[in-house]
């Protein structure tokens, strides 16, 4: 067995939430669920089979955002794994949605952060073991963090 990790590579100002799911039929819910819940979205989606042609299947509203979700699932190469990545809307928009798709199995991260997949390799393919998303905490808040933590919540819409 081989241990490998791989980064997910997108768009500044982009998010993306990647996951496990397990029927082909994944793409189409999973595009469904993303015009349905949020008109107007931007996203590429890419779906890496596990069985039959084994084939990197991908939709989307954004060709270029479509091309960079394949191309990550190329590399992570992990069967029945899921990437989306979206502009213009936040993932907490459209995580219901996903998260109620009956195919879906598995979130290991919803964010804009950098993210690295640990992924483990054998004969039979690869699996992921986890992710690592953003960074370790370099202290705790303070009062004036608390403000602007809710301010930035007020900026974007999330609290009156």
């Amino acid at each position: 067995m081989e241990l490998i990790l791989e980064k997910i590579d997108f768009p500044e100002g982009c998010n993306i939430i990647f996951g496990m799911s397990h029927f082909i039929k994944t793409v189409e819910d999973l595009y469904e669920a993303m015009v349905n819940s949020c008109p107007g979205i931007k996203f590429g989606l890419a779906f890496n089979e596990a069985s039959g042609p084994c084939l990197i299947r991908k939709e989307g509203t954004d060709n270029e955002l479509m091309e960079i979700a394949v191309e990550n699932q190329r590399r992570i190469g992990a069967g029945h794994t899921f990437l989306i990545i979206m502009k213009n809307a936040f993932p907490i928009n459209v995580l219901p949605s996903i998260k109620s798709c009956r195919e879906v199995v598995q979130i290991w991260c919803a964010t804009s952060n950098p993210v690295q997949v640990i992924l483990s390799k054998t004969e039979q393919g690869k699996g992921v073991l986890g992710v690592i998303d953003g960074f370790s905490p370099r202290g705790i808040e303070l009062d004036t963090d608390i403000t602007n933590r809710k301010k930035f919540l007020l900026d974007i819409g999330y609290k009156r």
